[in-house]
């Protein structure tokens, strides 16, 4: 392990890897459920079953990816090995989600459910390992916020270019089953991409070891269950993340039902989505700089639970007012992702300190397991949203006209659902609190280091 002075190169090769992730995290939730429904003709509450079981086993099977990681030994660390072979397993079975070799209906519907939980399954052995690394790479609180810095400017990136270019696919592939095979064969291509270069591009770094582990996982669940900190930070995460997805759920059917712009809507409203964060990064980590990170946190929540709810005016509004709206949700968005990815290393180094044992694979196994359900979670409510509400499924590649009902259902669950998803479980943050150490300063990206987050 070292201590500070990771190389530039090390910072974007680790941060490449957020193309898979930012890839995987984005697109299953705002084109799977509209897959479903509108493509293949599985009834809405259906659907958010299919979407919503096949993330539940990550969380089982991601802590065990995260046990399996910390007691790896190899010549290329214990986390590498599985950013190459968890990362292309993802991207073959990835693309064969939108495969459809049965054509449309119940049993298409149950391919993309094996086929999902499969591509799941692959990506916990992927997202563990790459988000146990900065605790293991540097024990300085600076190093890992630079690299947390590096790793949210390309996962930005990667959300904006996934999210706005894959709906674009589907349409100049021909829309329909065709569209989403083009689809499904762009997205494998940039996990690849991004696999790859995070492979390499951490090769020079240290090999880093996990250390010392509690004897079983139960022991370990026991320990990462004793960290107030981590428990606070995980449960407002998870909650969050069904909100920020159910946003996503409800980008297609948002554009169809409400703005009535079906081709060019689902891009736009993705990327006034995500396009803020690319903008206010250096605002909200000069927010975290002034105020600390669960501060920020609190705030950025705020924002975007306030931009959440002022869209319900969205049928009166102009679409320049909704995009505006959309963008100030955006704002919000990318201070939440900001934050809460920089407090969880402070999380565990603190764990390490207390405990004398270092095992970031559990403690991320268990985040990243509650953040893939979270997101698995806002499509499944979303569906049950367009199921109770009357939602008209279509097997044509076009949305049915759908009754007033349904319509009213896709605008509440855009906007007041994920208002009271993110503004909720901020109240947990008052107890979330971390040991500082001394001399606070700011690194180059602004965000309070040399402290941990408070």
């Amino acid at each position: 392990m070292t201590v500070s002075g990771l190389p530039r190169r090390v910072h974007l090769g680790y941060a490449l890897g957020s193309l898979v992730t930012g890839a995987f995290g984005t697109v299953p939730g705002l084109l799977l459920l509209p897959y479903l429904t509108d493509t293949l003709g599985v009834a809405a509450g259906m659907a958010a079953l299919l979407v919503l079981l096949p993330k539940a086993w990550d969380v089982l099977v991601n802590p065990v990816a995260g046990r399996i990681s910390d007691r790896t030994r190899s010549r290329w660390g214990p986390r590498r090995p599985y950013l190459l072979a968890g990362g292309l397993a993802l991207a073959v079975l990835f693309a064969s989600i939108f495969a459809a070799p049965f054509g449309t209906g119940p049993a298409a519907g149950a391919y993309v459910a094996v086929a999902f939980l499969a591509t799941a399954t692959a990506f916990a052995f992927f997202q563990v390992p790459y988000v146990a690394m900065p605790a293991e790479l540097t024990a300085d609180p600076a190093e890992r916020t630079r690299m947390m810095g590096w790793r949210i400017a390309v996962l930005a990136l990667a959300i904006l270019v996934s999210g706005a270019v894959a709906p674009a696919v589907v349409t100049g592939g021909g829309g329909g089953v065709p569209g989403h095979r083009w689809m499904g064969l762009f997205v494998a291509a940039l996990i690849v991409a991004g696999t790859v270069g995070a492979f390499l591009g951490t090769r020079t770094a240290p090999v880093g070891m996990a250390g010392e582990s509690e004897p079983s996982l139960r022991a370990q669940l026991a320990v990462a269950a004793g960290n107030r900190p981590f428990r606070a930070l995980l449960v407002c995460f998870v909650v969050q993340s069904a909100g920020v997805a159910t946003v996503l759920a409800g980008v297609k059917y948002f554009a169809d039902q409400v703005l009535a712009a079906p081709d060019t809507g689902p891009t736009l409203l993705f990327a006034c989505f995500v396009g803020p964060a690319l903008l206010v990064m250096p605002l909200w980590t000069r927010v975290g700089a002034r105020a600390g990170k669960r501060a920020g946190l609190v705030a950025a929540s705020l924002l975007f639970a306030a931009g959440a709810t002022a869209l319900v005016a969205a049928p009166a509004l102009p679409a320049a007012g909704v995009y505006a709206v959309v963008a100030l949700i955006g704002a919000g968005y990318a201070g939440q992702q900001v934050f809460a990815l920089a407090m969880l290393p402070d999380c565990i180094a603190y764990d390490t300190a207390r405990t004398g044992r270092r095992q970031a694979g559990v403690f991320t196994g268990l985040w990243t397991a509650g953040e893939t359900f979270g997101l698995a979670l806002g499509p499944g409510i979303y569906g049950l949203v367009l199921q109770f509400s009357g939602y008209v499924s279509s097997s044509t590649g076009v949305a049915a006209a759908q009754p007033a009902t349904a319509r009213l259902g896709v605008l509440l669950g855009f906007t007041l659902l994920p208002a009271l998803l993110v503004a909720t479980p901020v109240v947990l943050l008052r107890t979330y609190t971390l040991p500082p150490t001394p001399t606070p300063r700011s690194d180059d990206h602004g965000v309070v280091v040399g402290e941990e987050s408070r």
